[in-house]
């Protein structure tokens, strides 16, 4: 049986990967940082995490994609553009042998913080 693999970082996660797509992987960590600052690394499903009042999005690397999860609201608020993309239910898979659409990825990044943010506020109205 093999061992089952478990990082303690994403810098961790992302190090074991090719350098080529290690470039990729510090680009998009950098895109959904300067999309969501407020927002929490951290390593969840085996995958590089941000957190920010619950999951915002993760992401990983595949042989031939680059799987980008921002739950289902994430996909169907831009239904149009992610068209292109192969996808289901909350995920994004962006082939690797294509640029990152990373002012797609910015933007879906900054919906999910607002609505999770929204959400948080809500929640925090009726407690009191």
């Amino acid at each position: 049986m093999k061992e089952k693999i478990t990082y303690g970082s994403i810098d961790e996660y992302i190090s074991t990967c090719a350098p080529e797509v290690q470039e990729t992987l510090q680009t998009l960590r950098k895109v959904i940082q300067e999309a969501a600052p407020d927002a929490k690394e951290k390593i969840s499903y085996q995958m590089p995490t941000f957190d920010l009042h619950g999951n915002l999005v993760h992401f990983a690397a595949f042989k031939k994609h680059i799987g980008f999860y921002p739950a289902p609201s994430g996909i169907e608020a831009f239904q149009e553009e992610v068209q292109k993309y192969h996808k289901s239910k909350g995920t994004l898979q962006f082939p690797m042998d294509e640029p990152l659409p990373y002012d797609l990825i910015s933007r879906i990044v900054k919906y999910r913080a607002a609505s999770n943010i929204a959400k948080a506020e809500a929640k925090s109205k009726k407690k009191k």
